[in-house]
């Protein structure tokens, strides 16, 4: 296993990109190995009870944050909530849909649902996108952010994203809607109950609350 001087991982999401980069820089220095690793949620949590990641990014639902908090706590993580924010569809340009207020899942039944997949017998509430349980027709997995919006585009399809998805580099090419839903996102880091954070680990929450702070909000 590759050992780093400070290495997080996450969910498929862009919000901790920039808290990152901002934690990295600030830090300086002529020599160094630091890793910013994408995983599927069981990932996040293998890495970081290992010591592999100080810590890890990731969001859960009001509909799966009992199962997926019991799991954190099977591995000796714990999830700290850092903001709240409502599920958003996430379209490309050429969506007929583009233009609408709001939409609803039904609306969007003819549509292909793109999502990352989380591997082979992963329990639900280990999916990144809300609302994973509800069963639909047309549905493309895939494992890259980058691929994922590429997919989006080319097939016309759909995403359910925080919306913090958009407006941060290779989100830019996607719209948002508000979905009709009750349920919420709780967005946030796990860490290991025996590991206190190290200056670094305790830079990037900062910046990475700040910054869902601005995004969660706007």
């Amino acid at each position: 296993m590759t050992s780093y001087d400070f290495s997080i991982s996450g969910q498929h999401y862009l919000f901790d990109v920039q808290s990152f980069a901002h934690t990295i820089l600030a830090a300086g220095g002529d020599a160094y190995s630091y890793a910013l690793l994408d995983r599927t949620t069981q990932g996040v949590i293998d890495d970081v009870a290992s010591g592999a990641s100080e810590l890890g990014v990731i969001m859960q639902t009001s509909a799966t944050e009992d199962a997926l908090n019991a799991a954190l706590a099977e591995a000796g993580l714990a999830f700290h909530e850092l903001a709240v924010s409502a599920p958003l569809v996430a379209l490309p340009a050429s969506h007929p849909f583009v233009n609408a207020k709001s939409l609803t899942l039904e609306q969007l039944a003819d549509y292909p649902y793109v999502y990352f997949d989380q591997g082979e017998d992963a329990p639900i509430a280990f999916f990144e996108e809300a609302l994973s349980e509800v069963p639909r027709a047309k549905k493309v997995a895939c494992t890259d952010r980058a691929s994922l919006t590429e997919l989006i585009m080319a097939i016309n399809g759909y995403t359910v994203t925080s919306g913090i998805l958009v407006g941060i580099t290779d989100g830019s090419a996607l719209t948002t809607i508000p979905l009709e839903t009750d349920i919420k996102l709780h967005l946030g880091y796990v860490t290991a109950d025996n590991r206190e954070l190290s200056v670094m680990g305790e830079r990037f929450v900062s910046h990475l609350a700040r910054s869902l702070d601005y995004y969660a909000n706007r």
